[in-house]
């Protein structure tokens, strides 16, 4: 609250007190914004020394109060029980919307406007205290933050030249006619512009439930000149009225586009408050259109997408007000003001933002189950729409589990879940949730009713098979009988893939009683097993089941092939399976054919499980495709890749009609003429041939052969009688004889001899026969050969042409003698061959004249023959060995046998020699050095006579140890007192020998191994302690010690044995050298003792005179040290040859590099 306090003076000073917790604003004379907390006091200056009206927000009332000459102001609430400003919002409840505010701007319309503002809340949060912030609501009223006129209007806005000159031009015409008319009252004359008309148009105000935005943004008041509409475009009277009355509609639309903007009011709807300039120039507007103020009406529009977004109407009327409802709560809108006055229509104002006010939230989702017991219940939920104002706390009821629909709270906090306790099992419990804020409770959700777990369920039945495909499995099950529908079961379906190893694995888990598992894999059995569980725990799984998943279809079939040889009238086709057969056998295939190559048509030939079949009843010379595919338990593979395309052969034409007589026959020729068979045998006759027999003979030769119809047979007898026959060929040869056609030739003079000539090639024919016969024999010829031979006939008239040539052939006989023998070099990798019992032999294929060969047989002189099949090699076996055989050869074929080849001299290979005696020569407990036969230990690789020897291993079985000519061989890491068996094999070329007896060989115990050098310590003159390492048993077997002791440069003397490490050595000699030295021994059980090597020595000097006192402790301590060092520097074999190697390597990089240096360059 605030006080005014004014002072009666000419000129009044107005203190304006400002209460703790309150603001005030007022505007400078630099036209800007101050926000003044209090406590304070104002000082205000007042020229007419009035007390300004003060205005007050809705349920405020102000009161003048005067006290000693001085009138108080007090702005108090209607509202008895209001308890002014000092609560805290922590205790107490929030305050009234307006109880802090210093002042707010009225409605337009509600109340008369000051003449100046002197509080707002322009000045924006940013202004204001924090301290204060937290405790103001939202106010009611938002208006703008500017100077007004003293009629309540905004300041006119800016106006260019034209519209102020009609302006002027129609205020003195109204009152022209008002001078002669006489008429009406009074209008009022338009007020001064406003004193901020000079600077920017007044400012935009963002309000935010009450509270200011956080600057100015400055209005750019603009004129809308629009055109009048049709009625006032056509003149009544003379032209010049026309033309005053479109200048008269241009200045009202002008005066239309001045609506201020529009003041917003919010309480959970929307109060929207506007205004023109005045109500007389509004009535002079109206009159000289004809119309009244009565007619003038408003649009407003809003929008919630920004100033510049998208506008909609929501009112429209003649009211100055205008209330919107189902606005959004704490949401941003922007409301704007449009006048329109009959058909003209002004420029929208510019938009005011205001912000709806929160209140209380909306409904929550009811609550849900999020886990539970039997004893327990965990209850969540969403949390709603905060409406503006965070959701401080959620209130939860319950009905107790009573179901009597009387709910009492359970929870009260600001948690979203809540564990509700100490419930009874298998128990309904109903359930509602509200949310609350600063600005009150929300309605209750829904009532829910949720249920305690139960038992633990049975185990379910087993699951069953819904659908099952290629690789899916469609599963469903029953829930458990015994649990009842309020307890929420869920379910665990395992699964086991035959033969994967890796045992049930859950493949689904949820509450639905089916399941469709995909990804399996085709025609794969798989075992099911199913288990239920609630809160309280888990059923044992069911019976075990098993599906298997459907096979797929397979893949098509491989290409068909060609078996044997294609028949004219049939083919064997053959046909793999194909390469995937999806999961299930191939039952059937299928074998589609089809004629001609444009495969348009398709005959199923065969259908079976075979996968070969013979295609018959096919045309000869027609070409056909083959195609295949397959059907199994999944289905019908697609066809072959690609089609077989088959080409029939053609066969030779069918028979002929006979040829028939043209014309009379003559003396020695005839003419013949014919037509072509009926049958062609699927391919084009080429030619015809005609055959003649005489009247002497059965015989028939060949007289013509061409592709004609007709030909003249000449070179006949006269008067003799011939018969003639006619048959057809194609590319497959030639057909059958047609039937006999006699012909008698004509009377003519007689033959009185034939000349025959004979030859192995056609050009090249020579005489071998003239005579008055007819026949001829030929000798001297050789088998399955091809000869000509014509004929030629002389009589008294002259000598005829020769006959066409004739092809003849000689029969077929026994095979040609076989040339040439070898001996076959790379028999040794035969079976079974030894070439001390066998022989290898090869030979040339001799000519078979005309008939193939079947059969070899080999003479071996004194032995039984042997015949072998069709080849050209061949290993006689069992024969005797260093012996030789005289070998011939002969061929046989269908028509007997050839002759003999050459004889072939061979000579088998002596018997393999036999294994030598083996010996052992020399051994240790690691190693055998071995020895057989007689001659050196080494031998070259060239020698005839090699050996192998073989040792045996734990199994039984004996393994090749050495393979060579030597005679000696040493077996190396071997264990101690171990039994080993050997044996050895003799061979040459001749083959391998027999393997000789085993022999048995044992190595001997291994001595201890050599103990390090003793440490010596001298303890007073006459004695001291030697001590050395331990050795580990040998085997079971335990190790003593010898420890000798030299004096001087005697021998050494046994000092002490036994398995001590150590031993006390008394009576020495002061002044005497002595060395040390021990042995280590094995002590066997079954043998003697076997002595080690002996350690490094180590000596004992004697002690020096007193002088040296201090270094008499270490003297001999020193020389034994040194001795043992020496004992330790001592190197190995291999270290020694190491470093002369490198020494070597040395010294030659320094000649090399010498030899370049000096003697290169």
């Amino acid at each position: 609250m605030f006080e005014g306090i004014t002072k009666e003076m000419q000129t009044s000073v107005i203190l304006v007190q400002v209460n703790p917790g309150e603001a005030f604003t007022i505007r400078r004379e630099d036209g800007q914004f101050q926000c003044i907390t209090g406590p304070a006091q104002v000082p205000m200056m007042s020229p007419n020394g009035s007390v300004p009206p003060i205005y007050v927000p809705p349920g405020y009332v102000s009161q003048i109060i005067e006290e000693n000459g001085v009138r108080r102001v007090l702005v108090i609430p209607q509202q008895p029980e209001f308890h002014p400003g000092g609560h805290s919002p922590l205790h107490h409840p929030p305050p009234p919307p307006h109880a802090h505010m210093p002042a707010f701007i009225p409605h337009p319309a509600m109340m008369p406007p000051p003449t100046h503002l002197y509080t707002g809340m322009a000045g924006g949060v940013g202004d204001m205290s924090s301290q204060y912030i937290s405790q103001y609501h939202p106010a009611h009223i938002y208006s703008e933050q500017d100077s007004h006129s003293q009629h309540g209007r905004p300041a006119f806005v800016h106006r260019d030249d034209r519209t102020s000159k009609t302006y002027e031009r129609l205020q003195k015409k109204l009152k022209e006619r008002q001078g002669v008319g006489g008429g009406g009252g009074q209008v009022k004359d338009s007020p001064p512009p406003s004193p901020q008309k000079t600077c920017s148009s007044p400012p935009t105000v963002d309000i935010h439930n009450g509270v200011g935005g956080k600057g100015l943004e400055t209005e750019q008041g603009q004129f809308s000149h629009a055109v009048a509409g049709p009625d006032r475009q056509t003149g009544r009277g003379k032209n010049g009225e026309t033309a005053e009355l479109d200048e008269e509609s241009q200045a009202l639309q002008a005066l239309l586009s001045t609506i201020s903007k529009p003041v917003v009011s919010i309480h959970f709807c929307c109060l929207i408050s506007f205004d023109l300039f005045s109500n007389s120039i509004l009535m002079f507007f109206c009159d000289s259109v004809s119309t009244n103020v009565d007619e003038n009406f408003y649009e407003v529009s809003i929008s919630i997408t920004g100033k510049d977004g998208k506008y909609k109407n929501v009112y429209r009327g003649e009211e100055l007000s205008a209330t919107l409802e189902d606005l959004r709560p704490a949401t941003d809108y922007h409301v704007r003001v449009q006048a329109m006055c009959n058909c003209l229509q002004g420029s929208p104002s510019e938009a005011v933002s205001f912000t709806t006010l929160s209140c209380e939230p909306d409904p929550p989702n009811p609550p849900r189950k999020a886990s539970g017991t039997k004893n327990s219940l965990l209850l969540q939920w969403k949390p709603p729409c905060d409406n503006g104002s965070k959701i401080q706390n959620y209130i939860v009821q319950w009905d107790e589990g009573k179901g009597t629909g009387i709910y009492e709270q359970c929870y009260y906090g600001p948690l979203k879940q809540y564990k509700m306790t100490k419930l009874s099992p298998a128990s309904r419990y109903a359930f509602r949730v509200a949310a609350k804020n600063d600005m009150g409770v929300s309605e209750f959700s829904e009532v829910v009713d949720l249920f305690t777990s139960y038992s633990v369920p049975l185990p379910p039945f087993p699951p069953e098979l819904e659908m099952a495909g290629v690789t899916w499995l469609c599963l469903k099950w029953q829930r458990p009988s015994s649990s009842p529908k309020e307890d929420d079961i869920s379910y665990i379906l395992e699964m086991e893939e035959e033969g994967s190893g890796y045992g049930f694995q859950p493949s689904y888990d949820g509450d639905e009683l089916s399941c469709t598992i995909k990804n399996l894999h085709r025609s794969t059995k798989y075992k099911f097993r199913v288990a239920a569980y609630n809160s309280e725990g888990k059923s044992n799984p069911s019976q075990v089941v098993e599906f298997i998943t459907k096979p797929d279809r397979p893949s098509s079939p491989c290409r068909p092939v060609i078996r044997g040889r294609v028949l004219p009238n049939s083919f064997k086709l053959t046909w793999e399976p194909p390469k995937d057969n999806g999961g299930a056998e191939v039952t059937k295939y299928v074998v589609e054919l089809s004629e001609g190559l444009s495969g348009l048509s398709w005959e199923l030939v065969y259908s079976g499980p075979a996968m070969e079949h013979m295609c018959e009843g096919l045309k000869p010379g027609c070409s056909y495709q083959t195609r295949v595919y397959c059907m199994s338990e999944g289905g019908q593979s697609p066809v072959s890749h690609s089609t077989l395309q088959v080409q029939t052969p053609a066969v030779p034409p069918g028979p002929c009609h006979p040829p028939r007589l043209v014309g009379k026959p003559k003396a020695r020729e005839v003419q013949l003429r014919w037509g072509p068979p009926q049958v062609d045998g699927g391919s084009p006759v080429s030619c015809y041939s005609v055959e003649v027999s005489g009247p002497q003979s059965e015989d028939s030769r060949e007289v013509y052969q061409g592709p004609d119809l007709d030909c003249s047979v000449a070179g006949l007898m006269p008067g003799k009688p011939y018969s003639f026959r006619l048959k057809a060929a194609n590319k497959a040869g030639f057909g059958p004889l047609s039937e006999r056609c006699e012909v008698t030739t004509g009377p003519g003079n007689t033959y009185m001899h034939y000349r025959l000539e004979w030859g192995a090639a056609e050009g090249s024919m020579q005489l071998c026969y003239s005579g008055p016969g007819v026949n001829h024999e030929m000798k001297g010829l050789l088998p399955a050969t091809n000869y000509f031979c014509r004929v030629q006939a002389v009589n008294v008239a002259g000598v005829g042409s020769f006959s066409e040539a004739v092809l003849c052939q000689t029969p077929c006989s026994v095979p040609a003698a076989v040339s040439n023998i070898y001996s076959m070099k790379d028999s040794r990798s035969a079976p079974l061959y030894s070439p001390s019992t066998c022989l290898g032999i090869s030979w040339e294929s001799p000519c078979d004249h005309g008939s193939e060969i079947t059969s070899y047989l080999i003479d071996l002189g004194e032995r039984q023959p042997v015949v072998v099949g069709p080849v050209t090699k061949y290993i006689i076996q069992n024969l005797q060995p260093d012996t030789s055989y005289r070998i011939r050869i002969q061929a046989l074929n269908s028509l007997g046998a050839g002759p003999f080849s050459h004889t072939f001299k061979l000579k088998t290979k002596p018997l393999p020699p036999q294994p030598p005696r083996l010996e052992c020569t020399a051994f240790s407990h690691q190693t055998l050095r071995l020895k057989w036969g007689d001659g050196p230990a080494k031998a070259a690789t060239s020698d005839a006579l090699q050996y192998q020897l073989q040792m045996g291993d734990r199994s039984g079985r004996f393994i090749s140890v050495y393979k060579g000519p030597c005679h000696t061989h040493k077996v190396q890491r071997l264990n101690e007192s171990t039994s080993y068996t050997f044996r050895i094999q003799a061979f040459n070329e001749a083959g391998e020998g027999p393997f000789s007896n085993v022999y048995t060989f044992t190595t001997p115990r291994s001595p201890p191994a050599p103990v390090k050098a003793p440490k010596v310590e001298r303890l007073d003159d006459t004695s001291c302690e030697v001590t050395w390492e331990a050795l580990p048993p040998m085997k079971g077997d335990p190790v003593i010690y010898t420890l000798q002791c030299m004096m001087g440069n005697s021998e050494f003397k046994q000092a002490y044995k036994g398995s001590a490490t150590s031993f006390h050595v008394q009576n020495l000699q002061p002044n005497s050298d002595y060395r040390f030295r021990v042995c280590a021994i094995r002590q066997c059980q079954d043998t003697p003792e076997l002595s080690g090597p002996y350690s490094p020595t180590v000596t004992l000097s004697p002690q020096r005179n007193d002088m040296a006192t201090g270094g008499s402790a270490t003297g001999s301590g020193s020389k034994a040290s040194t001795e043992s060092n020496r004992a330790r520097r001592s190197l190995t074999d291999e270290q020694c040859a190491f470093l002369l190697l490198m020494v070597f390597a040395v010294i030659a990089i320094l000649i090399a590099f010498v030899i370049q240096y000096f003697v290169i360059k």
